[in-house]
């Protein structure tokens, strides 16, 4: 999404860590400034620092001079080992060269891996259907104390049907233009979501991933949008910080019924999507209070629909967001470094990477949206054995999460990020209560 003030409520980047021990950088890196912020982070630092950052709470280190032939720390297999156990990955990728273009890497993988398979395809459906019906069964017969589990087991399967659309807008669901678009319409619609304005946006994102300010899943916080007004900042904060596993659900109302935010060509479509979803509410949620009551409504359709907007934004985050990992402006975006660098692979628990049709091995997704969900595991491992050493590849694990809630803030052209509290500390106070009160183990 762009960083207009709404949209910047919907952004994802983060990070914690330990320590870098100066004596290490001293070993490995050619002459230059590091700087330490008041968590322990080491980052390459500037001869220029940028002015809104807070000098305070910055500390500069020269590092010891080493012989001029040495490579720079993004380079360094020591220095990516220390990131990627700072930071919470298994792997931070090695840069991709410049004049590897991401055709160089479609032509890399297997043909079979884009071949459409309608026994595949049907039976995810099946595999949805039957474990968001057996999410409802837990929730109408569980007591009380076991409903956040029920949530949580309805909430993930239902993300199985967003899974289900998302092949179709990427043609990869049927060969059929009408069966993807009346799948994808139905799967969408237990979401309230509007399919085809979302097939609009979502389009731009493949185009312009981590491009700054023409991504539209997420992007950084603007220094301005951030400095424009206090109400606003605190706003950012809260969105960026504790709400963040949450705030697809801004990015789901701000981006996508709205007319205004689509070309005259897409207003048809996007007015039949938005007729299906205003439909479905009129019916279905008069039908699910009449039957159940107001309470029921909230049992049985808002917390699962939480529960998938909490994967829904964990995952965008965890796919594109890491102190590493670069937005930049056009005139400097790579498409090969953006897809294959920019996306991270991560594992999630086996049942949820069943329930959602492996979305997270997600970087042969970003090379090709035209390979279907079924045979994602097939491209990566072709995509590992090819590229292996450019991949971000990590495991979930609360390390990771910390990571990204409380340093991926504000966007800088040379650090990437400038966390919340760097930058406005007396406003930061729910960062410092994400610092003090997520787990840090990876």
């Amino acid at each position: 999404m762009a960083c207009t003030l709404a949209d910047s409520l919907l952004l994802f980047k983060g990070s914690f860590q330990k320590p870098l021990r100066k004596r290490d950088i001293a070993a490995h890196y050619s002459p230059g400034v590091f700087s330490s912020n008041s968590d322990g982070l080491i980052r390459k630092g500037f001869r220029r620092q940028r002015s809104f950052v807070n000098r305070n709470k910055v500390t500069l280190i020269r590092a010891v001079a080493v012989p001029v032939q040495q490579p720079a720390p993004v380079e360094s297999v020591e220095y990516r080992k220390q990131l990627a156990e700072d930071y919470g990955f298994r792997q931070i990728a090695e840069p991709l060269p410049s004049n590897v273009t991401l055709k160089d890497v479609i032509n890399s993988l297997p043909k079979e891996v884009f071949e459409i398979d309608d026994v595949k395809a049907w039976k995810s459906v099946l595999i949805s259907a039957t474990s968001y019906a057996l999410g409802i069964f837990m929730i109408s017969k569980a007591p009380w104390f076991l409903l956040p589990l029920a949530w949580a087991w309805t909430g993930t399967a239902v993300t199985g049907f967003f899974v289900i659309g998302h092949d179709c807008a990427h043609k990869s669901f049927s060969s059929n233009k009408l069966v993807e678009d009346i799948v994808g319409t139905l799967a969408f619609l237990p979401l309230i979501y509007p399919y085809e304005p979302w097939r609009f946006k979502h389009d731009r994102h493949h185009a312009k991933t981590n491009m700054l300010s023409e991504d539209t899943a997420w992007n950084p916080v603007s220094k301005d949008e951030f400095e424009s007004s206090p109400l606003l900042r605190k706003a950012i904060i809260y969105g960026y910080g504790p709400f963040r596993c949450w705030m697809s659900i801004a990015h789901w109302l701000l981006l996508h019924f709205d007319l205004k935010k689509f070309r005259p060509s897409e207003v048809k479509r996007v007015k039949i999507s938005l007729a299906c979803v205003f439909s479905f509410i009129a019916i279905g949620w008069p039908l699910i209070i009449y039957k159940t009551g107001i309470m029921g409504w909230i049992k049985f359709w808002l917390m699962p629909w939480l529960g998938y907007h909490f994967w829904m934004s964990t995952f965008t985050m965890v796919h594109h967001t890491a102190p590493h990992i670069p937005f930049r402006i056009s005139e400097e975006w790579n498409a090969a470094q953006a897809q294959l660098n920019g996306t991270v692979h991560c594992d999630y628990p086996k049942w949820i990477e069943i329930l959602c049709h492996d979305i997270n091995v997600h970087i042969p997704h970003h090379i090709s949206p035209r390979i279907p969900s079924y045979n994602l595991r097939a491209a990566h491992k072709s995509i590992e054995e090819n590229w292996g050493k450019y991949l971000n590849e990590a495991s979930w694990n609360w390390r990771l999460m910390k990571t990204i809630m409380t340093v991926c803030h504000v966007y800088d052209k040379e650090q990437n990020y400038v966390a919340f509290d760097d930058v406005a500390p007396e406003d930061s106070g729910p960062i410092a209560f994400l610092k003090k009160s997520m787990p840090d183990y990876a």
